[in-house]
């Protein structure tokens, strides 16, 4: 893991000292923001440039899968089972919450991590409109820290405007985490869950995270699978590249020789003639 037990770097010993010799990177975040799967990559491929046995690896990046189709109805399965614990779950507004991320990343940088969110909420909510439910959505963005401006709108604004337009059922969807932590069982389940009940919102509800769903865990098995042949490939281009670097040393050594041979059969008989003068004229 990137800043917890196994670290990156533990990882990446234990796959030296298992003599693995191909690699799929899988990074746990659907969807690709520089501040989360590209900082992972830029450590891996800094580790990776460092290492001699790591640096001829063959290895594959999936960057992002928010828009698989297990993924998508893995959610969906879990957003459904959620409205069914409402009375009413016709009338729940179904209220996804990402993690945010500077509007610099998205504006400056070229983030792509906005467009693929609200892609990938709109791949969730037709999914479950093609199971016949209907419910209302909306998109908000957490976890701010600093004075800089992150995406908008806010979750915790958003809440609360939620409330005073009489929104009275909500079910929380946590969009961009696949595992609970301190942002979904302390965030989400505490601070927003009481900010809800203050603004007027009477029926809440939280979506667990993925976690070990199977129908999302055989989706990433298969989005791994389907990666294998890139990293085939890569390892027969490197090992052709390798067959090319010893050919080369091979016919450079032929050209060495033969020119050397080449040499010693034109000028050779020269050089004997010349010697045998040479001794000659002395001995006289």
């Amino acid at each position: 893991m990137r800043y917890w037990h196994p670290f990156t770097e533990e990882a990446i010993e234990q796959i030296k000292r298992d003599r693995i010799t191909k690699l799929v990177v899988l990074p746990l975040y659907p969807q690709f923001s520089i501040s989360t799967s590209g900082s992972s990559i830029r450590l891996l491929k800094s580790i990776f440039c460092q290492d001699d046995y790591l640096v001829q690896m063959p290895h594959a990046i999936i960057s992002s899968w928010y828009q698989r189709q297990g993924y998508i109805k893995a959610m969906a399965n879990l957003i459904e089972k959620e409205l069914q614990s409402f009375a009413s779950p016709e009338k729940v507004m179904i209220f996804f919450s990402a993690h945010g991320v500077p509007v610099t990343y998205v504006k400056k940088a070229g983030d792509p991590y906005k467009s693929q969110m609200e892609e990938c909420v709109g791949l969730i909510m037709q999914e479950m409109k093609e199971r016949g439910l209907y419910n209302e959505h909306t998109l908000a963005y957490q976890s701010r820290v600093g004075p800089v401006e992150w995406l908008k709108p806010y979750t915790d604004e958003t809440i609360v405007q939620l409330g005073q337009k009489g929104v009275k059922s909500l079910l929380a969807v946590p969009i961009s985490f696949v595992s609970e932590h301190i942002e979904t069982l302390e965030e989400i389940d505490m601070e927003y869950k009481n900010l809800a009940l203050e603004s007027g919102i009477e029926n809440w509800g939280r979506v667990p995270a993925l976690g070990c769903e199977p129908v999302f865990i055989s989706d990433l098995a298969d989005a791994v699978i389907e990666a294998l042949p890139h990293v085939q490939a890569l390892a027969e281009s490197n090992a052709v590249a390798g067959q090319v670097d010893k050919d080369y040393v091979k016919s450079f050594l032929a050209i060495i020789f033969g020119s050397v041979m080449a040499f010693w059969l034109l000028l050779g008989p020269k050089l004997i003639r010349a010697c045998k003068n040479y001794l000659s004229f002395n001995a006289q």
